[in-house]
């Protein structure tokens, strides 16, 4: 049995499964985790289609903190910003490192068995955690524009002279 698809269907099959399960409504959900793209996808497993968006966008910030962790072949622009990054800054990026790392693993542990209350175990979970992270990365982003900031006021400078 295949669903029939759309994004006013998916927020129905969303809402009915939010109940369910006590989840987040589809609003924040969407605004973390754009999970209306999955509007288009026939699935059975709404669940699991659900936590993949979550965590391809955990994956997707935990190659931007390894490039800072480990920059040995991370492009010049990281290579500039680590250079004017402080412990303060290293020390959160570490906590974040391990944060979604310990997310990414249990969402590959999730992928070998179905089981949707699980599934939305770690959806609840994981939302409820990235309000924690995002507080993480808005002190690193607005550090990291300090930073280039600096690095640009200090180019120009030296161009004058």
């Amino acid at each position: 049995m295949t669903m029939e698809i759309g994004l006013d269907n998916l927020k129905e099959r969303y809402e009915e499964v939010a109940k369910e399960y006590n989840l987040p409504s589809f609003k924040e959900m969407n605004e973390d985790f754009e999970i209306e793209k999955l509007h288009d996808k026939e699935t059975d497993l709404l669940v699991r289609e659900i936590r993949r968006a979550m965590i391809e966008k955990n994956a997707d910030y935990l190659r931007f903190v390894e490039m800072f962790l480990n920059p040995s072949n991370a492009p010049m622009f990281f290579l500039a910003l680590v250079k004017n990054m402080d412990n303060s800054a290293k020390k959160v990026l570490d906590e974040l490192y391990l944060k979604l790392g310990k997310f990414e693993i249990k969402s590959i542990s999730l992928d070998n068995f179905y089981d949707e209350k699980k599934e939305a175990e770690f959806v609840y979970e994981f939302f409820s955690g990235w309000q924690e992270i995002k507080g993480f990365f808005q002190k690193i982003t607005d550090e990291l524009e300090d930073s280039w900031k600096k690095k640009s006021d200090k180019k120009e400078k030296g161009y004058l002279g």
